[in-house]
């Protein structure tokens, strides 16, 4: 069962993506919020999700920050807005794990929230162009300034399979504080700025096996 939090920007547009996703035995809807901002907080602590759908009204709803810190630190996080944004793709590379449009049916959503939730990146077809610009991922051939350690390799690799801090405590016996150090101390290593970029670099590196 996948524990999921709604944030909409009014409680008739919660009311509707809840009655979209009810149909789906697999999904459940553990909590959800409207404006005001500061109940989000209080929201997820309540809740626990194992993913957010936030519908937006536009790249400058002022939760979308917030929204990006809790992707960050690995609960997955699916957008719906009414039109796509140039700047979705710097999101996506700050942990967004999906962008699809506010119209997106049922089927759609349950099929993004599996995806993410399963550790892959979803958008629309229609929305490419926006998403990613040439070059934003910069490749590097250039050897690691500072070697990982066998613990952070092992890290690596399970943010590799979509695995957040709490399922990688859990992998391994340690706290989910002792991971969050760890995939900082990571992206450090890698000079990356997010868990994805993260990924694709320890790929490249060799260190992430595909």
């Amino acid at each position: 069962m996948i524990r999921v939090l709604i944030k909409a920007p009014t409680p008739v547009a919660r009311a509707g993506l809840e009655s979209l996703l009810r149909p789906y035995p697999s999904l459940q809807v553990v909590g959800g919020y409207a404006d005001p901002p500061d109940a989000f907080s209080t929201v997820l602590a309540d809740s626990s999700p194992d993913v957010i759908v936030a519908q937006i009204e536009s790249s400058d709803d002022p939760q979308l920050q917030r929204l990006l810190e809790e992707a960050a630190s690995g609960t997955p996080v699916i957008v719906l807005a009414p039109s796509p944004s140039d700047e979705w793709g710097a999101m996506f590379r700050q942990g967004l794990r999906g962008a699809l449009p506010s119209n997106a049916s049922g089927d759609q959503i349950a099929a993004a929230i599996e995806a993410a939730v399963a550790g892959l990146v979803v958008f629309h077809a229609s929305d490419a162009d926006h998403l990613f610009e040439p070059g934003a991922v910069q490749e590097s051939i250039d050897s690691l300034p500072e070697a990982l350690t066998a613990r952070e390799i092992e890290i690596l690799r399970s943010l590799a399979e979509g695995l957040g801090n709490k399922e990688i405590a859990s992998r391994l016996g340690i706290s989910e504080h002792t991971v969050k150090f760890h995939v900082a101390s990571i992206m450090g290593k890698l000079g990356v700025g997010n868990r994805t970029e993260a990924v694709i670099s320890g790929i490249r590196h060799g260190l992430v096996p595909i």
